[in-house]
């Protein structure tokens, strides 16, 4: 059944204009998103299907590919999907910015957000000043699972181009 077939209360962007995200289902609020189905599907009952077979938490785990290969996925939607998550990921540590360094906790507490689904090791130079404050962070190598090659010019160009003071070094082990 078309979206356009539901009656105007059943539809979720009217809905949302009447009563606010609030009161959409997590399907509702993903049709929203990805906003257009197929021939034989439409948005809400792509979106139900993804939330039954994924779960919602699951479904933002998957990479681009496994995200393609279900159908009415293509590559655009996939990406809104990605695109979601990284920007959750980024309001969440936003919130809870870590200026100063006075800890491990806190390295712990600033990169645990990016870091903990990425299935391939990242290696992130941090850079600080005089004062253990945050000037700048990059990434300097994303390798493959159990592995990531470093140069050293690539870690030091970054903190000399930065003027950093300090440097804290910062990679995962996803194996």
């Amino acid at each position: 059944m078309k979206i356009k077939s539901l009656p105007p209360q059943d539809r979720p962007r009217e809905k949302f204009l009447k009563h606010g995200p609030e009161i959409l289902t997590d399907s509702e609020l993903l049709a929203i998103i990805l906003r257009t189905g197929y021939k034989k599907e439409n948005i809400i009952e792509i979106s139900n299907r993804l939330i039954n077979e994924h779960g919602l938490n699951k479904l933002f785990d998957c990479s681009l590919k496994e995200l393609q290969n279900i159908k009415g996925i293509g590559p655009a939607k996939a990406m809104q999907l990605l695109t979601i998550n990284e920007i959750t990921k980024r309001r969440i540590q936003s919130q809870t910015p870590t200026k100063k360094i006075t800890c491990a906790e806190d390295i712990f507490n600033h990169f645990h957000q990016k870091l903990k689904d990425k299935k391939e090791e990242h290696f992130y130079i941090l850079m600080l000043n005089t004062q253990n404050n945050i000037i700048g962070e990059q990434l300097i190598s994303k390798g493959i699972l159990d592995a990531s090659i470093i140069h050293p010019r690539e870690v030091f160009r970054p903190a000399i181009r930065n003027a950093s003071s300090k440097i804290i070094l910062v990679h995962n082990h996803p194996s």
